[in-house]
């Protein structure tokens, strides 16, 4: 008799491991499903390897990282059930990584899938009525099961037909953390994540910087995004974009957003931020680019600085000579 398979939207949170061992301890195969986008998730881009056997060393889980960015920016356009406090729409995201989740695992036979959700744990996405909505939406009704919160749901099929077992499942309600912590103990689970964090869609102040940016762009990519989480950003009048680090660790980061098409700023002899920028630019703004530039950098004081520009650091060959903007300049650029 073959094994009996499931899989899990693994967040990699405490709520879906728990959930996710709590099944594995039935018996029963679990496949991990780890959802990555700009907004989450996306610091394992290009580390997958690294981080699956992280999660099998660490909590016995088998799992695998799917990026499914280009595919959540259209979510972002025109949410059904719309946006919680900030810019994240919690209920179509789960309808969206749910029906991802099933595809799966129709495509490879697993019988169930499995969610860490605790029933009021969220006020927008895991109220009851909400619970319900994601399922009928997303066409998990009857096969999503969530081990944490079953006892408070009406039973799902696994359950019904003895593939799980009911009685060792959980009846958690809440906000509380203290049960999760306490089989976390009992399972001998620790070097978990805390659950602050997690989604920087719920960041007030990038989530107004991605409010902006949807409703002026009519095309969108994920690196377009990664940018934006990233240093002091500012629109130059004809349309470009400015980016400017605001510590030595964004740097390194800017250089790696960097696309083809892009100039690179820096202040010549004097240690200072980078800039970086995206999109058509004239003289005229590029001297603006290279004088806020110079605002923030230890030459802030001085009459005029020189700013090295090109299409990467190591060839930044062409130079301007600027005065470092003062910040009635700036505040009208900034994005």
């Amino acid at each position: 008799m073959s094994k009996k398979r499931a899989f899990s939207l693994l967040s990699g949170g405490l709520d879906s491991i728990l959930a996710t061992r709590l099944i594995m301890d039935q018996g029963i195969e679990v496949v991990g499903l780890h959802f990555i986008t700009p907004f989450f998730g996306y610091q394992h881009k290009g580390r997958e390897a690294e981080q699956v056997e992280k999660w099998h060393c660490l909590y016995g889980i088998s799992a695998r990282i799917l990026d499914v960015s280009e595919e959540f920016i259209q979510i972002l356009r025109h949410p059904r059930y719309g946006f919680g406090k900030n810019f994240n729409p919690c209920i179509d995201c789960k309808i969206f990584l749910f029906s991802q989740a099933k595809k799966i695992m129709e495509a490879e036979g697993g019988e169930f899938l499995i969610s860490g959700e605790v029933l009021g744990q969220r006020p927008m996405s895991q109220r009851r009525d909400a619970l319900r909505i994601v399922e009928r939406d997303s066409g998990t009704e009857g096969i999503l099961l969530r081990p944490l919160c079953a006892k408070n749901l009406k039973p799902t099929r696994p359950e019904l037909m003895g593939l799980v077992d009911r009685e060792k499942l959980l009846a958690l309600s809440g906000r509380s953390r203290k049960p999760q912590l306490e089989l976390a103990a009992e399972m001998g689970i620790q070097n978990f994540p805390t659950p602050a964090g997690g989604c920087y869609l719920t960041d007030p102040v990038l989530a107004k910087r991605f409010q902006r940016y949807f409703a002026t762009q009519a095309e969108i990519s994920k690196h377009d995004l990664l940018l934006l989480m990233v240093g002091r950003h500012f629109r130059l009048p004809a349309g470009a974009r400015l980016v400017v680090s605001r510590r030595e660790g964004e740097n390194e980061k800017l250089l790696n957003l960097r696309q083809e098409g892009d100039l690179i700023l820096k202040l010549q002899g004097i240690p200072g931020p980078l800039g970086l920028v995206r999109g058509e630019i004239g003289e005229k703004d590029l001297y603006l680019a290279a004088a806020i530039i110079a605002r923030y950098s230890k030459a802030r004081a001085l009459p005029q600085v020189e700013v090295v520009y090109g299409a990467d650091l190591g060839n930044l060959r062409s130079c301007l000579i600027v005065k470092p903007a003062q910040d009635e300049e700036i505040d009208p650029w900034r994005s």
